[in-house]
């Protein structure tokens, strides 16, 4: 289930790595997280990176990012 959009890659990441850091299984997706530049670009993205986590871990993935 979708948690959150972030604009680079970097920051989708950052915050898939808090998530599994707190035992929730986490997953970043975007359709252009190569970008333009190539696959080592962390600047923003046209359509930005989306977090995923199992639906059942929602509200504690919100709480660990500090999303409320």
């Amino acid at each position: 289930m979708k948690l959150t959009t972030y604009s680079s890659a970097l920051d989708a990441d950052v915050a898939v790595s808090q998530l599994e850091a707190a035992d929730i299984p986490a997953l970043a997706r975007g359709n252009d997280i190569v970008g333009i530049f190539g696959p080592g670009f962390q600047g923003a993205t046209a359509r930005g990176v989306d977090v995923l986590v199992p639906a059942a871990a929602l509200k504690d993935a919100r709480a660990v990012l500090e999303l409320d």
